[in-house]
């Protein structure tokens, strides 16, 4: 189904080449930055989105506002650099941890659980789409994208990071949201941010439904080209 750079035992990511990343992974080398402890710290940045988020429409005026959504994304684009960074320091600065594996993934899943439980509270009530809580649905979905990654690591040997909604689209989408909630701000004469985030909610629910279907589909069919029986 999916050809490389989607399948594998680690994820593609053009930024990787490009020289500002490798600089900064340099440099954090020759700090004695561990990859563990910036696994740990875009977890950081995802509780202080979070705390962004759920406060922007609760601020005194519009200014003040933009600048918790601005911060929101800021933190956003703050995580998935912390996300590069501790596979580069890991890998090519040589600096893995037995626990390595650990710190790579859990520290993403309540990340993610973060910024999208507080997306869906980005109002004054929790954000529904047909009575359905945009939110903690987004949460549990990105969380079962991953699962199925995994899954097929386990049962195939590699991993599958199609899309359309893997983890950078889902965050891509997420801060564009965020800088969309500041022109709703200002062109509603309520001066209320919610319908934004409402759509992008959605469409990462329909979008993490279909990349959980075809990711579960490329499994399924490397279990069955693993077991068809040799003549």
């Amino acid at each position: 189904m999916d050809e490389e750079p989607f399948t594998g035992s680690r994820r593609y990511l053009k930024t990787r080449e490009k020289p500002w990343a490798q600089s900064l992974a340099k440099t954090v080398c020759k700090l004695g930055v561990t990859p563990d402890f910036i696994s740990v710290l875009s977890v950081i940045f995802s509780i202080i989105g979070g705390a962004c988020l759920m406060t922007a429409s609760f601020a005194c005026c519009r200014i003040s506002s933009s600048l918790l959504w601005f911060g929101a994304a800021l933190c956003i684009q703050l995580r998935l650099i912390c996300n590069l960074l501790d596979g580069m320091v890991a890998i090519e600065g040589g600096k893995k941890t037995a626990v390595g594996a650990l710190y790579n993934e859990v520290p993403d899943r309540i990340a993610d659980a973060f910024f999208f439980i507080a997306a869906g509270y980005c109002n004054d009530w929790v954000l529904k789409f047909l009575d359905i809580p945009l939110g903690w649905v987004v949460a549990i979905l990105s969380i079962l994208t991953a699962y199925i990654r995994v899954l097929g690591g386990t049962l195939i040997g590699t991993q599958s990071f199609m899309g359309p909604m893997a983890k950078q689209h889902r965050m891509a989408l997420l801060t564009l949201a965020c800088l969309g909630s500041i022109a709703e701000l200002w062109i509603r004469q309520d001066g209320k941010a919610e319908e934004v985030m409402r759509y992008t909610l959605t469409v990462i629910v329909v979008g993490a439904l279909f990349t959980c279907w075809r990711r579960l589909a490329l499994i399924s069919q490397q279990l069955n080209e693993k077991h068809i029986p040799v003549k």
